[in-house]
């Protein structure tokens, strides 16, 4: 199937290849929200099933090469993490971005390297200096940073005071890191924390990654901003800088849904990929980011539903490449702002969905996955498997 566009699908084709999209542990697990959390009979259970489920989505889609993996949640005690990397290997796929958990025990109540307490600063820093061994040990290189840090109320705390501290706490795990492992910092505007948030937008992160060390960058995750936010624009930004380091994709309506990519919004997630492929169009090379899913499901079928998130993810990222950059530039020149947009949108409106067909085809990948999935009865075969491990834990109520 021919493009109705002037572009050359060899190179498109070579640039799908290069495309690799980390898919996380934890969306492959039982989850919930703070209301309650309904089980899936399919859901993995161990961190052996996390992997198989991860292998079993790059096997139908291809470009899920790699899976996030979470310290606390993924690592049994007793058991060496290079044992992990190896159940990954033999499954087709290896461990990816190295997640700490510094929000989890009750010590963290009040934070944890901004917590008042140095003891407890200590054992976070302690936790995040493990990690890094742990992403050594597992040949992973990307260092994942998340913290739930902040306060509820007014002058609870020294705002200030805790800057400094994440600052302290951050360039000391910087200077841990081997040469070539990179440090991601995420930032969220609120929850857990309702007053004020330690890293609450992508100023902040960038603040704090270049106080840390030339290998720490800016993590942008997709739903961690506020209404009306323009993502993109952020997006531009951090690649101008140099602090674009990753993505955590997912969509949101109104703040951390955790909703399916593009299930929203997906101009923006065309948007998006519009100024990365227009930003590796001039710099002549792949940017290097590292594109990863943060979903984790209570209502879809999980292996489903990141099937569904990567074939968005390619879709708009083809989109995205079929952008006429020529034509864009002279509309630019001119200041035709109609035309301008036109290119954008003409794109935006090219169904890309045969030609990937017929790109899978040619790589013995069904053209459709996510319909060859489901045609498998794959998950039908793991809630059997499974659900006998499974009990009901109820449901709380606010």
């Amino acid at each position: 199937m021919k493009l109705p566009v002037r572009v050359d699908e060899n190179e498109l084709a070579a640039r799908l290849e290069r495309f690799g999209i980390e898919t996380p542990s934890w969306g492959y697990a039982d989850t919930g929200t703070r209301f309650g959390k309904f089980l899936q009979d399919a859901a993995a259970t161990t961190i052996d099933e996390k992997l198989a489920d991860a292998a079993t989505v790059h096997e139908y889609t291809g470009c899920c090469p790699s899976v996030a993996v979470h310290v606390l949640w993924d690592f049994v005690p007793g058991e060496d993490p290079p044992a992990v990397a190896r159940k990954a290997a033999a499954l087709g796929v290896r461990l990816g971005a190295i997640n700490p958990n510094v929000f989890q025990d009750q010590c963290y109540k009040f934070g944890s390297v901004a917590h008042r307490d140095p003891e407890i600063r200590r054992r976070a820093v302690g936790h995040l200096l493990e990690s890094i061994d742990i992403g050594q040990a597992v040949g992973s290189g990307l260092l994942s940073l998340w913290f739930a840090d902040g306060t509820n109320y007014p002058g609870q705390a020294s705002i200030r005071q805790r800057k400094r501290w994440f600052q302290d706490a951050l360039r000391q795990v910087h200077e841990a890191m081997p040469d070539g492992m990179a440090m991601l910092v995420e930032y969220k505007p609120f929850e857990p924390a309702f007053y004020h948030t330690d890293i609450a937008d992508w100023g902040m992160a960038c603040a704090f990654a270049r106080h840390a060390g030339p290998r720490a960058k800016v993590l942008v995750d997709t739903g961690h901003h506020l209404p009306g936010c323009n993502i993109e624009h952020i997006v531009a930004f951090l690649i101008d800088e140099g602090l674009l380091g990753g993505f955590h994709f997912n969509d949101r309506k109104y703040a951390d849904d955790d909703l399916t990519m593009g299930s929203i919004d997906p101009y923006q997630l065309f948007r998006i990929f519009h100024e990365i492929t227009a930003a590796e169009q001039e710099a002549g090379r792949d940017l290097d980011i590292a594109y990863m899913v943060d979903q984790s499901h209570n209502l879809k079928p999980k292996i489903e539903a990141m099937i569904q998130t990567v074939l968005t993810a390619q879709e708009h990222f083809a989109k995205a490449l079929l952008v006429d950059h020529g034509l864009l530039a002279t509309a630019r020149q001119r200041d035709d702002v109609v035309l301008a947009e036109q290119v954008l949108r003409d794109a935006f409106a090219t169904d890309v969905r045969p030609w990937l067909a017929e790109y899978r085809k040619a790589r013995n990948l069904a053209p459709d996955p996510l319909a060859a999935y489901r045609d498998s009865g794959h998950t039908q075969r793991l809630a059997a498997e499974r659900k006998g491990r499974k009990k009901d834990e109820g449901a709380s109520y606010a």
